[in-house]
């Protein structure tokens, strides 16, 4: 699939029902459209089956209620939604979107307890995120902009809002001929890239950023209980910016990276060294046999 993302064949399921693709819209006063009341998913599956899809739609849900409103459709019911999507997009790989907004209705003011909240679900084809730098290493800009003050925002609300500072961070990151950007915590500490989770290794163990002021990624969760099953430390930490230097080998997880080795970030240069290409390598295995219907690895229950 190819082209515009509103010009498309195919269809997108919108409030209970497929559409066909170029009918999936909504009015210019929808109320996310100004007040970024929105949430969603971005989801991948493999083979026809999505890795951790139950966690995405119960995450999904979980999202909404930290900004205040309520999806009216239950996780069955998404979890259908999906499965409907897939079959009739035709596609076994495929990146899936789930997003649920307030719509239109009586309320066009910052409060809008009287509007509508819609769902609708969507997938086409996308490959690697990050293009060929699953194998050379990915290059990324330190971005200006940091990730808030828990105090400050829904934190781990997977919210369109939150996304504001990534987008002009990731424009900033490919003027500069960089693939993403790594962005600081509002204390000063690493914190993750535009829309994934970062990891570096030194002496052989792995240090990851403390999600406590941004997303703790299922992809990451996941990319953890990987490392742990295979008898290597992890520490979940705060991580200073000077300690980028002592750093041997560094990779981004996410739903649409995957696990992206990282060869530069700023002035830090590491390798694509044998841990990011054995977890990158565990990481398709773990997902391949998802989609085989096999048991995935072990991962915490919390979200």
């Amino acid at each position: 699939m190819a082209g515009a993302y509103d010009d498309r064949d195919g269809v997108i399921w919108m409030d209970g029902a497929l559409v066909p693709w170029r009918d999936a819209q909504v009015h210019v006063l929808t109320h996310a459209l100004h007040y970024a009341s929105s949430v969603f998913e971005g989801e991948r599956a493999y083979g026809g089956r999505i890795f951790r899809s139950r966690d995405h739609s119960v995450r999904l849900k979980r999202s909404a209620e930290m900004i205040d409103f309520e999806i009216p459709w239950t996780i069955d019911q998404i979890e259908s939604a999906k499965e409907e999507v897939l079959r009739a997009s035709g596609l076994g790989d495929a990146y899936v979107r789930a997003v649920a907004w307030r719509g239109a209705g009586e309320d066009m003011g910052v409060a809008s307890a009287r509007n509508p909240v819609r769902l609708a679900v969507a997938a086409w084809e996308w490959g690697a995120y990050y293009g060929d730098a699953k194998m050379q290493g990915a290059k990324l800009d330190i971005s200006r902009w940091r990730r808030p003050d828990p105090a400050t925002i829904p934190c781990h609300a997977k919210a369109s809002g939150l996304y504001m500072i990534c987008t002009m961070s990731k424009h900033a990151a490919e003027a500069k001929g960089c693939s993403d950007s790594m962005m600081f915590d509002h204390r000063g500490y690493v914190a993750e890239a535009t829309g994934a989770n970062i990891f570096f290794v030194r002496d052989g163990e792995v240090h990851t950023p403390l999600p406590d002021c941004f997303l703790d990624g299922l992809t990451r969760q996941t990319v953890i209980a990987l490392l742990k099953a295979r008898g290597v430390t992890v520490h979940e930490r705060h991580i200073l910016p000077e300690e980028l230097e002592g750093f041997e080998q560094c990779w981004l997880t996410g739903t649409a990276a995957e696990v992206t080795p990282v060869g530069e970030i700023g002035d830090y240069r590491f390798e694509v060294g044998a841990l990011a290409r054995e977890i990158a390598a565990a990481y398709e295995a773990e997902v391949r046999a998802h989609e085989q219907g096999r048991a995935p690895v072990a991962v915490p229950a919390a979200l």
